[in-house]
């Protein structure tokens, strides 16, 4: 039987609740997230596109998120931001559960989203607080699986609830999601990461960010590499439907892979890629999302029987790329943050996501109406980019080149 060491796994030892805790956390967001605009326009009675922009105004307000993490997380700790943040997602589902009014739909959206963005601006800090010495890659690793296996589990409870039909199992979802957050919140408290006590030369302010030029730029080529990520669940669905020769049904099943492949194989890779450098990883990611871009182009250039075949081939790929991008990424930009400040930086890093989860929605839909192809053909470019920036800036970085240390 493998070891965990085989595999990949960390000491996880006293750490239980934090996994348990984003596994809850996870199955709740997977449960009620995609139902949320359904339950606004079937329970609340809110017109789809009213209730579209209130999300989006509401996750704009949320931008200033990490900033204000980043301002407080050294001084406060990132358990305690998580814990708040939880407890704050539990408070906005509940108010989703009992509001019908626009306002108070709207405030529970803000607290959602803001919970959000405090929960991916400080959970980075938070596991590399537990990690053991070494152990920093593969902590990032097993939550991202722990997360991913929770989300794709909470996605079939929503489409277990859909096809019960009628109101209430929207109603169940916020439930659900309104639980697994304060119960993910009250088992986080159990957490103490005390163990990594801050060294005697862990003081003084912490370096200015904004004159860290290499480290912008790293956030910069990962805002890149996060747009080719988000491609997939943004473009696959239209694209299938409008452009390919395959049932729609096939979309659920590419989704769904994807979810297994990145629940399963986090830790393996880390463990696969323990000798090599962070940034080689990110590099062969975007190399991989270019490749995987340039094959969704050229599928309306094919015969409609292969169509499917090489649809599944690209999403292979991308699942490779998405695979060794999420198991370093966060890894990487902790390990060239400055000790004084890390948590400041790795809030920051978030940006990248935040920046990338905004302009994704607009840049598919405006390239794929001027051509179809026209997306991915972009996409292989900034992926392409996006590598050559890492290659490039990952000469000047400091801190230790390979993971763990």
């Amino acid at each position: 039987m493998p070891s965990a060491t085989s595999l990949g796994l960390p000491n996880v030892r006293g750490r239980l609740p934090l996994l348990v805790g984003l596994a809850i956390d996870s199955f709740g967001g997977g449960c009620a997230g995609p139902l949320l605009l359904l339950y606004f326009v079937r329970v609340a009675d809110i017109p789809l596109g009213t209730a579209g922009v209130l999300l989006t105004v509401a996750t704009l307000f949320s931008i200033a998120a990490p900033a204000a993490v980043g301002v407080v997380i050294d001084r406060v700790g990132p358990r305690n931001l998580v814990v708040g943040a939880q407890f704050a997602q539990g408070l906005a589902f509940v108010g989703f559960f009992f509001g019908r009014s626009l306002w108070l739909l709207f405030l529970s959206a803000l607290v959602m989203t803001v919970g959000q963005r405090v929960f991916w601006s400080s959970i980075f800090s938070l596991l590399a607080d537990v990690a053991d010495e070494g152990e920093r890659d593969r902590w990032f690793g097993l939550g991202g699986m722990m997360q991913a296996g929770g989300f794709a589990l909470g996605g079939l409870a929503a489409g277990a609830l859909l096809a019960i039909g009628g109101t209430t199992p929207f109603l169940v979802a916020m439930v659900v999601n309104a639980a697994t957050f304060t119960l993910a919140g009250l088992l986080l408290m159990r957490l103490h990461p005390s163990h990594h006590e801050r060294s005697a030369v862990d003081s003084g302010p912490p370096p200015l960010l904004r004159k860290d030029r290499p480290y912008l730029i790293l956030i910069g080529a990962n805002t890149l590499l996060a747009l080719c990520m988000m491609m997939l669940g943004v473009g696959l669905p239209v694209y299938v439907a409008d452009a390919l020769p395959v049932p729609e049904w096939v979309v659920g099943l590419l989704l769904s892979g994807v979810a297994v492949v990145l629940a399963t194989g986090q830790t393996i890779v880390v463990r696969r890629t323990e000798k090599r450098s962070r940034t080689t990883s990110l590099v062969i990611s975007g190399v991989c999302w270019a490749v995987w871009a340039l094959l969704m182009a050229s599928l309306t250039r094919l015969p409609n029987a292969l169509v499917a075949g090489a649809l599944v081939l690209a999403t292979a790929i991308y699942a490779f790329a998405s695979l060794l991008h999420s198991a370093t990424n966060n890894a990487l930009a902790a390990s060239v943050a400055p000790v004084i400040g890390r948590g400041k930086y790795l809030s920051y890093w978030q940006y990248s996501f935040t920046i990338a989860s905004v302009i994704a929605p607009a840049y598919f839909a405006q390239l794929f109406e001027l051509q179809h192809e026209l997306p991915w053909l972009i996409t292989a470019v900034v992926g392409l980019a996006a590598a050559g920036t890492i290659a490039a800036v990952s000469r000047v970085l400091p801190g230790p080149p390979n993971p763990g240390e």
